[in-house]
């Protein structure tokens, strides 16, 4: 199976999350966005696909994946969808809800780290809300930063197989978004990352071990990982990093 991948080029972004589980897998895809129009990408791909009027199941917004002539959108689904199939989450229904509903859950972490920046609109500038912004990040960081990383700390620590991953004893999609998360963070909010990271040794270890795996070493030091920037989820403005 070779899978398209559908999402704005220039940004990690949600799409990231499903870049990692495919790199991971060593999975063939393509990063469709990304291509050059002369060979099919470009925006106006994307955008074509999303306009099309023929569509039965149009994505609501990037990402969305192509398998074949199936179409799966929202960063969770695509994850759940790709799980059994590139052997990152178990067989057993229990554990592949369980997956899915911490994928959820980062889902919503996601959105809050968003909103720091952009708590009014996103179609706003962050410049046009920056006093919002800061009364936003100021309670995202004494508030709730602690509580979703406490949160996964507990469910890592609870795992019984104690092999240090979020689920049974081996790494999944769940471990790679957790390594995204983290690592996001650390460049939006370093100073308010290191203190929290006090509190959460485990998800620390899990992003290292992570980050070294063979693919996902290799995926990190090449230029298919855009670097953090501006324009993403995990944007870093030194007034929103705390005192």
């Amino acid at each position: 199976m070779r899978y398209e991948l559908y999402y704005w080029p220039g940004i990690q972004g949600r799409g990231e999350f499903v870049r990692l589980a495919l790199e991971e897998a060593g999975a063939d895809y393509v990063d469709v966005a990304r291509l050059p129009a002369n060979r099919g990408g470009g925006v106006p791909a994307l955008m074509r696909f999303m306009d099309d009027a023929k569509a039965t199941h149009p994505p609501f917004a990037p990402p969305f994946l192509k398998a074949g002539k199936l179409v799966v959108a929202q960063t969770a689904n695509i994850l759940q969808f790709l799980g059994p199939r590139l052997d990152l989450v178990a067989r057993a229904e229990s554990e592949r809800l369980w997956a899915h509903q911490l994928q959820l859950t980062v889902t919503d972490f996601v959105a809050e780290i968003h909103d720091t920046h952009h708590p009014i609109a996103g179609s706003l500038y962050y410049e046009d809300q920056r006093r919002e912004a800061k009364r936003r990040a100021d309670d995202f960081l004494r508030n709730r930063l602690p509580k979703f990383l406490g949160y996964f700390e507990r469910v890592l620590g609870a795992n019984p197989k104690r092999g240090g991953y979020m689920i049974g004893g081996k790494l999944g999609y769940i471990d790679l978004s957790m390594f995204q998360v983290v690592s996001g963070l650390r460049y939006a909010f370093p100073k308010a990352m290191a203190r929290a990271e006090r509190k959460a040794s485990g998800l620390v270890a899990l992003h290292d071990r992570v980050a070294a795996r063979p693919r996902i070493a290799e995926y990190l030091a090449s230029p298919r990982r855009l670097p953090f920037n501006q324009w993403g989820i995990f944007r870093h403005y030194p007034e929103l990093d705390g005192k």
